[in-house]
């Protein structure tokens, strides 16, 4: 693996792009304040802009750090405000994996866009980074997030007991990943 740090990532309709501290309000206002968005997340709703604004302080930081991945996602159609995130919440380099963890606003739902990120960050990770494994998991009270997960080829590996927490408390996990061969394999289909 080489890292290569949150670089500029475009699809069609999106631009991935870093977090600025000038972000804030539309965070805070296009999902981090919404505890519906927040529902299943391991983070407690933001309460106010200044919480969101302290978040972003801290990813900010952290952008020269070549092994940290932490997107503002952005229509194109709409100026550049984020509408969403997606990040490498952790990763282990010894096996080459990264497990990505997304939130997207409420009025962005069910448009393809979360997936459209993810497969924009899967094929940065495979194919730039050199990731061997990227995984991500959902409580299955949230059956969208699964959707996401194995509309770009991830395959379910199991559900694990109340093996997690998140705002609603202990709750179980399915886990999905997708290997880089598995990713080659499956854009050599495409093509």
């Amino acid at each position: 693996m080489e890292h290569l740090g949150t670089q500029i990532l475009e699809t069609e309709r999106l631009l991935l792009r870093p977090f600025v501290l000038e972000d804030a309000p539309a965070m805070f206002k296009n999902w981090a304040g919404d505890p519906e968005v927040t529902t299943y997340l391991m983070w407690p709703t933001h309460t106010d802009e200044g919480v969101s604004r302290a978040v972003l302080e801290d990813w900010v930081s952290q952008y020269a750090d070549k092994a940290y991945y932490q997107w503002a996602v952005t229509l194109k159609s709409n100026g550049g405000e984020p509408i969403g995130s997606m990040s490498v919440v952790k990763r282990d380099d010894r096996v080459e994996m990264a497990h990505i963890g997304y939130c997207i606003g409420r009025p962005w739902w069910r448009q393809g866009i979360t997936s459209e990120a993810l497969a924009a960050v899967m094929a940065y990770l495979f194919e730039e980074v050199g990731v061997n494994r990227i995984e991500a998991r959902h409580d299955p009270r949230n059956p969208g997030s699964g959707k996401v997960m194995v509309k770009c080829g991830m395959r379910c590996e199991g559900t694990m007991r109340q093996a997690d927490w998140n705002n609603q408390g202990i709750c179980d996990t399915v886990f999905y990943a997708i290997l880089r061969e598995d990713y080659q394999t499956e854009q050599k289909q495409q093509k």
